[in-house]
Order: structure tokens, then C-alpha cells, then sequence
């Protein structure tokens, strides 16, 4: 589980909410001509129409319907930023979007988070008041199965969802495109013009990261590891549970799959003296907050430095939380891209 505060373990007291079935996954060129119409005929979200706004919140398979477009949303920071990509900005966000020097989060992309109203930048924070005073007309996150709106407090759900209806996107079980396209979609019930010329051009550079993953693994044989390091230990990532990984996988990368992932299925947590488990010609180290920084590993951490990809500097960056829109999908595969292609054999 992609954790802010420890890349393994589940903060208790969140509760899990009706079954999955992945669904929503358009397509590029269908969601681009696609548009959201009401039962007049009349378009709503692309077409800045205030018309009647549906869309479905994948945490219980049920369509939230409200009777004109939102203007005053408020989303969880990651998903904010991918709504932002495509043009459209929101009242409020929640979750990691500034650091302790102000400076952005990852999981804020390319938002300017200096003009952003933050209703909590951890988790556990979560300001209520201030959430009401807004006047909220949505709240949307991601969802993952087995737990309800991201980074909102399983305490304050209920009340929160009394001011606002929710809508929860899953990210864990659809493919990177599918969950894009869901993001998309939602950009566009909440008024984004996907056929504009910045998001057809971010849908031409996502296939072209795309690509270029494909094109870097079809010229050399390589073996990869995807990791995340926290100081009680080396999480091996697994591929099939996080879906970049699975985008590259799907693209010929040769990705190390772990043979004891938690129970969840997304770790397998290593000591700092069994690093060595898994021989790998390049390794990629979870860029999002709180990892151990690359120049720590090798400072603090010998076993880490001898391991044969380190000691052959070929380290680089992949991000366990993308931000689901095409644009930031195309900056996670650019950089893995770039790795692969830098990178050669060992052996």
C-alpha cells in the first residue's frame, strides 16, 4: 500500500466499503471524442454547461448525480493535480502537497501550490471548519480497495460526506491507462476541454513515453528492480500491485517480481543485511517523500553501496503515486525511459 508515512503499513480504523469491478478505462481517442450529455441532449463539462452533472464513484458502484456542473470542488492533492493538467483547478486540496521549505510534494505535480487553499498536508490532518466554510458542492480521491476517500480521517467521513458527496476513483486495481482515463473523464464532467490543443498534445507524448519505454528494454537485455528504502528496511516493489510498474512491464521492461510480497501484495521488505537478495542490472528508488535519499544510502547504508547496480551508478528515480493524468503519466515514463536507456548489463 503506496503509504505517505511508511511505504507498508495500514493505519488502523479505515474500513472498507463494498466490492471493485475495474471498469472506465475509455481509451485515448474515444475519450478525447467522448463527451458527457445529459438526457436532453445537451453536453455538460466540456462544453462549459452548467447542465446536470453524473459520474460514478467506484467505491460502491454508484453514480453521484447533482443537478448542475460542480464549481466548488475540493480533491485529495494527487488527484487535484492530475484535475490541473487538464485544465481544471479546484476550491480546495488535502493530502501531501508542500514541503517543510514550502516547495511542492511530488504528489502536487505541477500545480502552483503557493495559491492552493490545503486543508491538511498529512496524514490524519484534515480541517473540517474550513471544509464547510467552503461551501463544498463535491469531494473527490482515490480509493483503494479495502479503504474509503484517501487521506480523508475514516473519523470525520461521515461528516464530511454530509457537507459534500463523495466520489472515489480506484487506483489499484485498473491498468496506468485505465485509471488516466478515468481522470480524464472526471476532468471533463467538471468542465475540461479534452480535445484542446494541450491535452491532445499530452495524449501524443504519453504514447510517446510509451514508447520510448518499449524502444529502451528492445535494445538491451536488462534486469530491473524497483525498490522503496525506509530505515527499517528495502521494500521490493511488486510489479502487478503498482501501476507504472505494470505499464513497464506490459512494455517488455524485465521487472523483478518479489517471491514473498506483504499481504497486501505490494512489498517485500528487506533488511539492511539481505539486500542482496535480488540481483538486478539497474534499480529504481521510490522518489516520494520520505525515502532515504539516494547520497544517505551510500553515505550510511554499505550493504546498499555494494550491491553491483549501485556500485555501477546506475540508480535512478521511479514514483510509486503518478499523477493520473497524461501528462504526468508521460513524466514517470520519461524518467524511466531515460534509466533503461542510460543503463547497461552487468553480467
Amino acid at each position: 500500500m503506496p503509504l505517505r508515512s511508511r511505504p507498508l503499513l495500514v493505519p488502523a480504523g479505515l474500513t472498507r466499503r463494498g466490492l471493485f469491478a475495474a471498469g472506465g478505462g475509455l481509451g485515448a481517442a474515444s475519450l478525447l471524442a467522448a463527451c458527457t450529455s445529459s438526457d436532453d441532449g445537451e453536453t455538460a463539462g466540456g462544453s462549459g454547461e452548467p447542465g446536470p452533472f453524473s459520474f460514478l464513484d467506484e467505491r460502491d458502484q454508484t453514480e453521484v448525480e447533482l443537478e448542475r456542473t460542480p464549481e466548488t470542488v475540493v480533491a485529495f492533492t494527487g488527484l487535484a493535480a492530475a484535475l490541473y493538467d487538464y485544465g481544471v483547478e479546484v476550491a480546495a486540496v488535502f493530502g501531501p502537497t508542500t514541503l517543510a521549505d514550502g516547495s511542492p510534494d511530488i504528489q502536487a505535480g505541477r500545480m502552483p501550490v503557493a495559491d492552493l487553499e490545503i486543508l491538511g498536508n498529512a496524514w490524519g490532518e484534515f480541517d473540517l471548519e474550513r471544509f464547510a466554510a467552503l461551501g463544498p458542492e463535491l469531494i473527490v480521491s482515490h480509493y483503494y480497495e479495502g479503504f474509503d476517500l484517501w487521506f480523508v480521517p475514516e473519523e470525520r467521513l461521515e461528516e464530511v460526506e454530509s457537507l459534500a458527496p463523495g466520489i472515489g476513483i480506484e487506483v489499484s486495481r485498473p491498468s496506468l491507462d485505465e485509471i488516466i482515463d478515468r481522470h480524464a473523464a472526471l476532468a471533463e464532467a467538471l468542465g475540461a476541454d479534452l480535445a484542446s490543443k494541450d491535452n491532445t498534445a499530452g495524449v501524443e507524448r504519453f504514447g510517446n513515453a510509451a514508447g520510448a519505454v518499449a524502444a529502451a528494454v528492445a535494445e538491451k537485455p536488462l534486469k530491473v528492480l524497483a525498490v522503496g528504502a525506509w530505515p527499517d528496511g528495502l521494500y521490493i516493489a511488486n510489479p502487478p500491485t503498482f501501476n507504472l510498474l505494470a505499464k513497464c512491464a506490459e512494455l517488455g521492461a524485465d521487472v523483478v517480481v518479489p517471491e514473498n510480497p506483504d499481504q497486501n501484495g505490494y512489498w517485500e521488505l528487506l533488511s539492511w543485511e539481505s539486500v542482496d537478495k535480488y540481483q538486478a542490472d539497474a534499480i529504481f528508488l521510490d522518489v516520494r517523500t520520505g525515502n532515504i535519499a539516494p547520497e544517505t544510502l551510500l553515505a550510511d547504508y554499505p550493504t546498499w553501496a555494494a550491491l553491483p547496480a549501485v556500485a555501477a551508478g546506475q540508480v535512478y528515480g521511479w514514483n510509486g503515486e503518478p499523477v493520473y493524468s497524461h501528462v504526468g503519466g508521460a513524466v514517470e515514463l520519461e524518467r524511466i525511459a531515460a534509466g533503461l536507456t542510460a543503463a547497461q548489463p552487468l553480467a
